[in-house]
């Protein structure tokens, strides 16, 4: 191998992991609205664990697992999950490898085989919801699936419930309708005036559209409808 191939061959390395490094160290942070939850409340307890956060609340029976969407930093969605595990629902925010989903599919089993819940619910944020559909389809586990601005790829047999907003413009709403056929069990919530980026704090998502309601308001409409779905069981 003459001199020039390798020097050619280094750049090419180079370059590579140049952008994986920025691809992957390019993320949305979480503003402090989010982290200022870190430390709790009254009535729920924040603790660190393996693959992410536990928020400990009242509840002895559901517990949500949830996977956060791409490049999006976990903590972000602290407040929603807060007020969800204040109201019965103890929930665990998964903490990604590289903030993507894809890395860490099987993060539940962990969370399932070292807790004792009579129900766990998998969720997740657009490409999160997208992960956490694959394993529920692969594994089995799960008692239903709650999808913020996602959908699966493939046949889900237990309940869904799917959440999305009238000003979302990531989504994308031809292939969300299309796998409105492998959900059998499809319950459906649409925020009007929610948008893709307010399930939880993270700043401007580009893209997106701009929601005509605040955060605060699309986050406890999508609490409520979560509470209605697993109060179905």
């Amino acid at each position: 191998m003459n001199k020039k191939i390798k020097i050619a061959i280094i750049i090419v390395i180079l370059l590579v992991v140049g952008y994986a490094t920025y691809y992957f160290t390019d993320y949305y942070h979480a503003e402090s609205t989010a982290t200022d939850y870190l430390n709790g409340t009254s009535n729920v307890t924040v603790s660190k664990i393996d693959n992410g956060l536990f928020l400990d609340g009242p509840g002895s029976d559901n517990a949500l697992i949830f996977y956060p969407g791409a490049k999006v930093e976990y903590t972000s969605y602290l407040p929603m999950f807060v007020d969800l595990a204040s109201q019965g629902v103890d929930c665990y925010l998964v903490e990604m490898p590289f903030n993507i989903a894809f890395f860490g599919q099987d993060s539940a089993d962990s969370i399932i085989d070292s807790s004792n819940y009579t129900h766990y619910y998998l969720s997740g944020h657009s490409l999160g919801g997208l992960v956490a559909s694959s394993y529920v389809n692969s594994t089995g586990n799960g008692d239903g699936l709650i999808l913020f601005a996602s959908y699966p790829t493939d046949e889900i047999n237990k309940p869904v419930l799917s959440i999305y907003g009238t000003q979302d413009k990531v989504l994308n709403v031809n292939k969300y309708d299309e796998s409105k056929s492998l959900m059998a069990n499809f319950t459906e919530v649409v925020i009007e005036g929610a948008n893709h980026e307010q399930f939880a704090y993270y700043g401007t998502q580009e893209g997106d559209g701009v929601a005509s309601i605040s955060p605060e308001s699309q986050q406890k409409q999508c609490v409520d409808a979560i509470l209605e779905f697993i109060n179905k069981f």
